[in-house]
Parts: C-alpha cells; structure tokens; sequence
C-alpha cells in the first residue's frame, strides 16, 4: 500500500510540474424521456492537468489514427476511472476519448494514458 500512495504522489507532483491545463468533461446519462426517446446527459468540467504528446508511429491501427493524441494525466486527478463516454477540451477543441490505458500498482490506479481524437 505504501509503494503505490508514493508513485501516485510522484505522478501527480510530475503532471502537475510538466502538464498544461485541460478540462476533462464527465458524461453522465442522467435521465430517458419516453415521449420523445432522448437521453439527457449531465456534464461535470473540471480542470486539471495532463500532458500531452502525438501517437507513436507503431501505435497506429485500425482503432488509432496518426492524428490522434495521447494525454497522460493522473489518477489522483480524477475522482473516477476515466471513460470513453467523456471527453476532454484543449485549448477550446472537444477531444473524443478512444482508448484508455491505466497504470496500477496494488490495484491503485497510478495514472491514466487516454488516446484523444479531435
């Protein structure tokens, strides 16, 4: 237990140091209207921080673009495991989340490696 609370303080302190602000926005279903068959959604903003940096050239497949991004954030930084449901805003562009990748140590989430594409 105390090997993982220091490496999440160490991403957290290291994220926070090389990181720029991003606002990661929660996407919530929150309610179903019968009548018209939509599904209301609730978004919660928060801003943190995360780095950012392209796709390896290996990376890409079927799934991952050359375009897309790769953003490192850490876990202490969120509340909650990330989702593809959510999404993340950079400098003013909406990010879709594509893949997520986390990094554990005695089953504590260290930090998060979420592929974006705009």
């Amino acid at each position: 237990m105390g090997l993982a609370s220091s490496l999440r303080k160490v991403a957290n302190k290291t994220v926070q140091k090389l990181g720029g602000d991003i606002t990661y926005r929660r996407i919530v279903a929150s309610s179903y209207d019968t009548s018209s068959g939509a599904i209301s959604e609730s978004i919660t903003s928060s801003i943190i921080k995360g780095v950012i940096e392209d796709v390896n050239t290996s990376e890409v497949s079927d799934l991952i673009k050359s375009t897309d991004k790769r953003l490192t954030i850490a876990a202490a930084a969120l509340n909650s495991a990330p989702s593809t449901r959510d999404e993340v805003q950079i400098a003013g562009s909406i990010h879709q989340i594509i893949q997520i990748q986390s990094i554990e140590q005695d089953n504590q989430n260290i930090s998060h490696i979420l592929i974006l594409r705009s």
